[in-house]
């Protein structure tokens, strides 16, 4: 019971394997890809007290040795200074260039090794190991890895695709409820942008996913890695289509900024709000309808998550603040603000230079002062 998902990116191209039971396989899995029979694992200190000797005896059992790298859990780790540590951490073990280094852990776990594989020694391989929804269904796959700044969320980074994806769905039983929601926020992201069926399966059906139900949980996840496959395959540096996978994120990031990237605030929970938001947005810009809006934010809203800017903690925002954050988004051109917006539920598309005073003023309409 498992799918395989290609990502068609020719010389570089990789399997992403969705299903249970997977870890038990990730030594056989990943051995082909080693000079050596070595292997860094970046892991966060929660992860790796969970799964780290299931994953350490499958490599063992293939005559991998695993080295772990184990960092603070939370999104603060994705920093220079965290990014700082797993490099020195990588010069220590003396890895050199034939060498893999694995993720093993949630986004931020991912985003920080894939960076730190992409400009260690020039950039050495890495597997993605993703342990969460969010991850299995979004940051694991396409080859984004970055750290935050100060100024923003994902500013610096680089595009490194991994050689493999092994999502092992029942790395799920551990999650927490409040996380498994916040990766719902990235399932149901598909069906919005660009799937108007796989978004009603979702409204029949998400409740079952987010219960773990076996069936609709590989459904929901091989569905979402397919849909991210062929964009990432079609434009992988995100000059095109590729933007689409932004939707919600450019309010939601916002709300990240002002929130600290703490646990106030998750990111899937600032996505779910961001797309409610980006959904209102469209309608009140005669976009799309506001039936359908209604219907976005009612199927978001089904599944626990925010959709309101008095549903986030830290409310109230500043209009002209949240604003300020999207003109330092990356998908910003020439400094006037580029969102992904909604003609109709399935039917998302780039919206460039878009009125930042428009947006301010929608944002004091939804409660911002």
């Amino acid at each position: 019971m498992s799918r395989q998902v290609p990502v068609g990116l020719g010389e570089r191209a990789y399997e992403v394997v969705i299903g249970p039971g997977l870890i038990a396989e990730a030594g056989r899995r990943i051995a082909p890809f080693l000079s050596r029979q070595r292997v860094a694992v970046v892991s966060d200190a929660t992860v790796w007290g969970l799964h780290g000797a299931a994953l350490t005896a499958s490599l063992a059992a293939a005559g991998v040795t695993a080295s772990p790298i184990v960092v603070p859990p939370g999104e603060q780790t994705k920093s220079f200074e965290g990014l700082a540590e797993v490099i020195d951490r990588l010069l220590a073990l003396e890895l050199d260039r034939g060498d893999v280094v694995v993720a093993f852990g949630g986004g931020v776990v991912g985003d920080l090794a894939g960076f730190a594989a992409a400009i260690y020694k020039r950039g050495v391989d890495f597997v993605q190991i993703p342990t969460t929804l969010l991850a299995q269904v979004d940051s694991s796959v396409g080859g984004k890895t970055a750290i935050d700044t100060a100024r923003g969320k994902n500013l610096v980074g680089a595009f490194h695709q991994p050689r493999l994806v092994l999502a092992d769905l029942d790395m799920l039983a551990t999650l927490p409820d409040r996380e498994m929601r916040a990766g719902y926020a990235e399932v149901i992201k598909y069906g919005l942008l660009g799937d108007f069926a796989f978004f009603e399966w979702l409204e029949a059906n998400g409740d079952k996913v987010l219960a773990r139900e076996p069936g609709a949980l590989l459904h929901a996840v091989a569905r979402s890695v397919e849909m991210k496959a062929e964009i990432v395959a079609e434009d992988e540096k995100e000059q095109g289509r590729r933007a689409l996978l932004n939707l919600g994120h450019t309010f939601g990031h916002a709300l990240e900024s002002e929130t600290g990237y703490g646990e106030a605030l998750l990111h899937g929970e600032a996505v779910a709000a961001g797309q409610a938001l980006a959904f209102r947005f469209s309608a009140a810009q005669g976009l799309c309808s506001a039936q359908d809006s209604t219907r976005a934010e009612a199927a978001i809203a089904a599944a626990g998550l925010p959709t309101r800017l008095d549903q986030v903690t830290g409310a109230p925002f500043v209009a002209e603040r949240l604003v300020r954050h999207m003109g330092q988004d990356k998908k910003a051109e020439a400094g006037r603000l580029t969102f992904i917006l909604a003609r109709a539920l399935g039917d998302a598309f780039v919206a460039k230079q878009v009125d930042a005073a428009a947006v301010t003023d929608f944002l004091i309409a939804e409660g911002a002062s």
